[in-house]
């Protein structure tokens, strides 16, 4: 689904209430929400803005995974299962994650905290360090936030860990130079949809795209969120609007369809992919120093 969310919690719970209560008389039963959809995301990105260095009155509130806020999140979502995202707190007190739950009304089935961080983000929040799936009613799921769909490896840890469902939830921005008139047509919107043809495709895979849509702080915000079958095909979307993209999957008859003949995961050579995994490159390096030059 697309939405706006703010600071202010109490409409972030009442458009959460609203959505819900749209899920359920579409007979949805799994819902995913964008990234920080609980309290609003960074209101810019880049060396300015939201940056613990600035001031802390501008960050989205810290929440801990068994405050009363995620609680009250478990008792609209019933007999939902849903994601969503937050802004973690630590036990330590002090550290911050952009997080993300996977919860219904009586049961959190996994949490997540963003592993990759773009233009700047690693001065408002840490970065995560796993990525799991975990049963649930709906099937197995996995979650990622945001940037991490622009990184193949992200979506295959997951398809490793027997996920049947990806949830890529987002706060993504249309470009912040030379955007096109029209959002749906912007660079940053082409991009956006591709990530998740490819990762549903390369890893044969249903996957959930939430964003949010409108525009909060310097970002405009590009919609798009969808449902992708395990060949890449969208089947539902919200293009540039408010809502939800719904779309009927049947996970087992679709694998054995999909994966009978070319099936991605089992053909891999991993003896192959050494250089992957490795911290430096020569060639990535080159263009850090570049970076910083």
């Amino acid at each position: 689904m697309s939405a706006n969310f703010t600071r202010d919690l109490e409409q972030n719970y009442a458009l959460i209430a609203q959505l819900l209560d749209d899920a359920r008389a579409e007979g949805v039963s799994f819902v995913a929400f964008p990234e920080a959809a609980i309290g609003g995301y960074l209101s810019s990105l880049g060396n300015h803005g939201d940056t613990l260095q600035t001031t802390s009155r501008s960050l989205p509130p810290a929440l801990r995974l068994d405050g009363p806020e995620i609680r009250r999140v478990q008792e609209l979502a019933g007999d939902i299962v849903l994601t969503i995202g937050f802004c973690e707190l630590a036990d330590d007190g002090s550290t911050r994650y952009n997080a993300a739950v996977c919860l219904d009304g009586s049961t959190i089935y996994g949490s997540y905290r963003k592993v990759h961080q773009p233009l700047g983000e690693n001065m408002s929040y840490s970065a995560g360090d796993s990525y799991h799936a975990f049963d649930t009613p709906v099937g197995r799921v996995g979650m990622q936030i945001c940037y991490d769909k622009a990184f193949p490896e992200a979506a295959r840890m997951l398809a490793l860990d027997g996920a049947e469902i990806v949830v890529s939830m987002s706060a993504w921005p249309a470009a912040r130079t030379a955007t096109a008139d029209n959002l749906q047509e912007d660079r940053w919107t082409y991009r956006f949809n591709q990530f998740d043809i490819a990762r549903a495709l390369d890893n044969q895979v249903f996957w959930m795209a939430s964003n949010q849509s409108g525009t909060f702080g310097s970002l405009r915000y590009v919609g798009n969120a969808k449902v992708v079958d395990p060949g890449g095909n969208i089947l539902a979307t919200t293009l540039l609007g408010t809502g939800l993209a719904i779309a009927e999957i049947d996970v087992d008859a679709t694998f054995q369809t999909m994966r009978a003949g070319m099936f991605h995961l089992r053909d891999r050579c991993p003896h192959v992919y050494g250089p992957v995994a490795e911290v430096s490159a020569p060639h990535v390096d080159r263009w850090r120093e570049l970076a910083h030059a």
